[in-house]
């Protein structure tokens, strides 16, 4: 069966030169009662229509469709791509090129779109890293200014007062090291030295390097009951302790008074354990969900600031877990609480 859809513009002018010309043969044939002249009326016919509408086709229409690949391409063509430009391309029909071209013009539409994404998360994030900056250094320069002031010969004030600076040097000293942490997870130049330990373990040493700071708070810190059991994970176990670290740290942070912070355990399928750290803070509402792992992305920018943090703990959380190619994720409800979780591969 002929499919028009795949004629060349040789075939697509013969076969149109042909229906144009046996309809006009037939008739002559049926006034003059002629074969032979009504047969040389007929080819005369094909022959002229066949070479105007092949020129047309040709002239006007696949070498505009040519031009189009060659826009769309926006590179010279490479002596492979003018072959099929020149011998390939004419076989495919109108429906074929503007479906081509609708794909084009849909990943044209989505590059532009994430071009703008990127633009605004760049925007972001430099508006971000510059409050970040500005708030410790501005309170450091305040602090530095009174006690030159007079203030550092008034023994009421000058310790107080250095006491603040210096916390303010940690926060920006732990704000560099941390940007300067996801910049060598990002390049690589931090590789990942598997070995295989039991998870459970390091949450239990985890629990007891920040038992302190649960304790001011009465909150307690826990492994979910039927999660008991060991099991061994194969992964670059300081960096794993830096993740757990933080989202336990954060769980604390976030979490009332008397509050419980839980940690499961569950063997998944195709050699992983899921790991996850649940607490019973404040919740993070949906339109949230999807950026907080994003360098600086705050729920709550006063509440966050005046907690404390650089900001960028669950950005070093996802690079680590995504350097081991793995994924981390998050469920919360607000006034509930969060559950933030991360799969790691198995020991064999």
């Amino acid at each position: 069966m002929l499919q028009s859809k795949n004629l060349s513009p040789r075939s697509l002018a013969f076969f149109t030169a042909f229906i144009i010309s046996a309809p006009i043969a037939l008739v002559f044939y049926a006034l003059e009662h002629s074969l032979l002249e009504a047969s040389v009326f007929f080819v005369c016919i094909l022959i002229g229509c066949y070479f105007v509408i092949f020129l047309t086709l040709e002239k006007f229409i696949y070498r505009k469709i040519k031009l189009i690949y060659k826009l769309i391409s926006q590179t010279k063509a490479s002596k492979r791509e003018e072959f099929y430009q020149k011998n390939i391309l004419p076989r495919k029909g109108i429906d074929d090129v503007r479906e081509d071209v609708e794909n084009w013009a849909m990943q044209r539409k989505q590059q532009i779109e994430m071009l703008e994404q990127n633009e605004q998360y760049r925007k972001e994030f430099l508006q971000n890293l510059s409050h970040e900056l500005k708030t410790p250094i501005f309170a450091i320069q305040g602090y530095v200014d009174t006690l030159l002031g007079g203030a550092l010969h008034d023994n009421s004030v000058n310790t107080k007062f250095l006491t603040n600076a210096a916390a303010s040097v940690d926060r920006l000293t732990s704000l560099v090291q941390d940007l300067d942490e996801i910049t060598k997870l990002e390049s690589g130049k931090q590789p990942i030295i598997a070995t295989a330990f039991t998870i459970q373990d390091l949450v239990k040493n985890v629990y007891q390097s920040l038992e302190m700071q649960a304790q001011k708070k009465s909150i307690s810190l826990t492994i979910k009951k039927g999660c008991e059991a060991p099991l061994q994970v194969l992964a670059d176990e300081a960096k794993i302790r830096q993740v757990i670290t933080n989202l336990v740290y954060n769980a604390i942070k976030y979490s009332g008074d008397g509050a419980v912070v839980e940690a499961s355990f569950y063997d998944m399928e195709q050699n992983l354990v899921l790991i996850e750290i649940t607490d019973e803070g404040y919740g993070i509402s949906e339109e949230h969900l999807g950026r907080i792992f994003e360098r600086f992305y705050r729920t709550d920018t006063a509440r966050s600031r005046n907690i404390g943090g650089s900001g960028l703990g669950l950005s070093i959380c996802k690079h680590i877990i995504e350097a081991h190619e793995q994924s981390i994720h998050v469920r919360s409800k607000l006034n509930v609480g969060s559950t933030f979780g991360f799969t790691l591969p198995m020991k064999k």
